[in-house]
């Protein structure tokens, strides 16, 4: 035999192996959950992220923090994941679903201390998370459509906290005449929501218009500022002429010949504008460009025109004013026209906006935003997200459950009560899981300067009583039945982060040994698992 090493991988490549991983992962993990822990709940505090191009994010919304922080670490890249999904199944809970994960991460590393093998603990848990999911379902409660305070209050606990305290009952009613109205069928598309923003006044102008709020001015300052009963000609073609697709050469050998050219021009867009007229419309919202002498003509006519509109944009304003768009000018008749009572110019600071208005029964919405800086409008953007979420996840669920803490309290309840049953060192594991759900309403309390162990002990006490609705009030600062005090929350904010929270946890926990390329030659490394250079021990 040979005493010569055996050389496996190249010298760049970094490997840390067993418990050191897994510690390593554990730590990223949980410090990623330390960052946004502080955001939780309406007493939670705000970020502020500045970009190295000193652009400014204030806001306590954990996927936006965790996405601007640009996260190396490839554990703490899965913990960014959770909170994005969350965020595309819900709109809301990011916090939440990142802050069990990592508690989750810290209790299993109690047990891994206890010599308890990591396999037993990811089986505990996800015996434990399926038991959440049979808990949650069995506890949550039912509301139909019609219930339109429930709804309001979703919306309401769910912008709590996030800039809007002042004008929460004029937004969370907004938000559920708006949902309401693109309500086809029981589907509901948050795509036919635009929300558009507008600097200047204050966050109470905020406003929601049946129609749709185009960040487009009109393409001359000769046409109408304003039109009432609009007949809007939708046309994703432009209207001039369109150049050769190969370069095209034209020989012309004297002034009459030039002449004649440019009047052929003039005579073809003349025709396409007089095609528009003819159809009867006397507004025209185009994908691509218009012609300078098309939009002379088209003023002529009186005729409100907007060129370079987005597509998704122009289905918006066709499900709101019920005209169809239209490839071919051949094609355009009064038949595919939309109707709206007004489409209007409006400066509003220093931007200008075409209105559409008064549209009968639109499946297309907008709700604009004012505020006095971008940094609040932002924000109450995401509020106002966050509330539609909500709202749009209890209609199609028809579940919400009790917020404040008041869940998870009785979850890890009934969960303990279950691992008595167990026989097994899972046993341990679904006691650890119970506690890492205990950590919100702990968190809740300690962001708005309560005593966390007080608060667990009475919750615990009512829950032990049978009070299975009584959690945290922060308004009263005191424990109270949070369905009469109207703080409700959608079932799948509960049902998507304890199942994230879980899978994620599971899969770190699995982790033994973490091989990281720092580039060169092995950088083929990156394509299979991204890990960032210097990966050893820094995090």
């Amino acid at each position: 035999m040979s005493d010569k090493p055996v050389i496996l991988m190249p010298e760049d490549i970094q490997r840390i192996m067993g418990k050191d991983a897994q510690r390593n992962n554990i730590l990223a993990a949980k410090m990623v959950a330390e960052v946004v822990k502080t955001t939780l709940g309406p007493k939670g505090m705000d970020k502020m992220l500045v970009s190295p191009t000193n652009d400014i994010i204030v806001t306590n919304d954990g996927v936006t923090i965790l996405e601007e922080m640009q996260i190396e670490h490839p554990a703490a890249k899965m913990m960014v994941e959770i909170a994005r999904t969350q965020e595309n199944e819900v709109g809301d809970g990011t916090t939440t679903a990142v802050m069990i994960a990592g508690k989750l991460l810290e209790n299993a590393e109690k047990l891994l201390d206890r010599k308890i093998h990591p396999t037993i603990i990811t089986k505990g848990y996800r015996i434990a998370a399926e038991k959440c999911q049979e808990i949650l379902k069995d506890i949550s409660l039912k509301i139909s459509p019609e219930d339109e305070n429930i709804l309001k209050q979703i919306a309401m606990t769910a912008m709590t906290g996030k800039g809007a305290e002042d004008s929460k009952e004029r937004f969370a009613e907004i938000i559920v005449r708006a949902v309401k109205q693109i309500q086809t069928k029981g589907k509901i598309d948050l795509s036919d929501i635009k929300i558009e923003k507008a600097k200047g006044e204050g966050i109470r102008d905020t406003e929601l218009i049946s129609g749709i709020v185009l960040d487009k001015e009109k393409v001359s300052a000769d046409m109408p500022l304003i039109v009432s009963d609009a007949r809007i000609a939708l046309i994703d073609f432009p209207l001039e002429l369109k150049n050769p697709e190969i370069d095209t050469k034209i020989s012309i050998s004297s002034p009459d010949q030039l002449q004649n050219f440019i009047d052929q021009e003039e005579r073809t867009i003349k025709k396409m504008v007089e095609k528009v007229v003819n159809s009867g419309a006397n507004v025209i919202f185009c994908q691509k460009g218009i012609d300078d002498f098309a939009q002379y003509l088209l003023s002529k006519e009186g005729i409100y025109a907007c060129r370079r509109v987005a597509k998704s944009d122009l289905e918006k304003i066709s499900k709101a004013t019920g005209g169809k768009i239209v490839s071919n000018l051949n094609e355009l008749t009064h038949f595919e026209l939309g109707d709206a009572q007004i489409v209007e110019e409006v400066k509003q600071g220093g931007d200008i906006l075409t209105y559409i208005k008064g549209c009968q029964n639109p499946k297309a919405l907008t709700i604009l935003i004012h505020g006095g800086t971008d940094h609040v409008i932002d924000e109450i953007e995401r509020a106002i997200k966050d509330g539609i979420g909500d709202v749009v996840s209890s209609l199609k669920t028809g579940l919400v459950v009790p917020g404040g803490g008041a869940i998870e309290i009785e979850i890890a309840r009934q969960l303990r009560i279950f691992g008595q049953t167990l026989s097994g060192r899972e046993q341990l594991a679904v006691e650890e899981f119970a506690s890492a759900l205990e950590f919100i309403p702990a968190t809740l309390a300690e962001n708005a300067g309560i005593d966390p162990i007080d608060v667990l002990t009475e919750l615990k006490f009512k829950h032990d009583a049978g009070e299975r609705n009584f959690g945290l009030n922060l308004f009263t600062n005191k424990i109270e039945n949070v369905l009469e005090a109207r703080i409700i929350e959608p079932y799948k904010i509960k049902s998507q982060a304890i199942s994230s929270a879980s899978e994620v946890a599971i899969m770190i926990l699995r982790i033994d040994d973490v091989i990281a390329s720092s580039g060169g030659k092995s950088g083929g490394m990156r394509s299979a698992g991204g890990f960032p250079p210097g990966m050893s021990g820094e995090y």
